[in-house]
């Protein structure tokens, strides 16, 4: 799947302007304002009016959220309601629903609580089943281990691959946290102010990055703290 060129201005200013391919699970990573939430908005279509969206993509279908492409946020707590039973939260039938559950690891018995009877863990199993109900071909990851501890996280991480290994879905994961990138993609994206600065296979840029700034936001990353500039 290659984007072969996203470009998103806000008054004739340029904030992103790449392209990349998604052979199979791609990192984007960067520090904060570098452009990462704005690439999944345009991918998702979510982009404000007041911002221009140029795109170009060979996939092989359509993007089109909801449907070939699905969406796990940062944050599992908010990502679903407080109020309603988390069976009621899904749109595809009974039956769908167990096995959906099972591929996620999770007891169908949780299917009728609330969210906040759950775990973060169990939560953001809740949202990758519900991510996997219309057989996505690309998932988009936004920090989605971000609010987990750290056994949790990895756990999610495993799951994931093996989510990918079952469905063939491709991944865009968006982050700033190398360590969990490094355990998830086969491929890595650096960007800064908008613009792809290096990228290559994931070991290969870990292990010897040829850019400053990529050093720099590896080191962070390995040191579990954000880069800012």
């Amino acid at each position: 799947m290659k984007i072969q060129k996203l470009k998103i201005t806000l008054d004739d200013k340029n904030l992103v302007d790449i392209s990349f391919n998604i052979s199979s699970s791609l990192a984007l990573v960067g520090q904060s304002g570098s452009g990462k939430s704005l690439t999944l908005k345009a991918l998702l279509g979510m982009l404000p009016n007041t911002m221009k969206c140029e795109l170009e993509v060979d996939a092989g279908f359509e993007l089109k959220a909801g449907s070939n492409i699905s969406f796990v946020p940062q944050n599992p707590f908010t990502a679903l309601s407080p109020l309603t039973k988390i069976r009621k939260q899904f749109f595809v039938d009974e039956q769908k629903i167990e096995e959906l559950f099972a591929q996620v690891g999770l007891d169908i018995e949780l299917a009728d609580r609330f969210a906040p009877e759950l775990s973060g863990g169990q939560l953001q199993r809740v949202v990758l089943a519900m991510a996997l109900e219309h057989s996505p071909k690309l998932m988009l990851l936004d920090e989605p281990t971000t609010a987990l501890d750290p056994q949790t996280r990895v756990l999610i991480l495993d799951l994931l691959k093996d989510l990918q290994k079952l469905h063939g879905f491709k991944m865009l994961f968006v982050t700033h946290d190398i360590t969990s990138a490094k355990a998830l993609c086969e491929d890595i994206c650096v960007l800064r102010d908008g613009k792809i600065v290096e990228n290559g296979k994931m070991d290969e840029v870990v292990l010897n990055p040829q850019e400053n700034y990529t050093k720099i936001l590896i080191d962070a990353g390995f040191a579990n703290r954000e880069f800012r500039q």
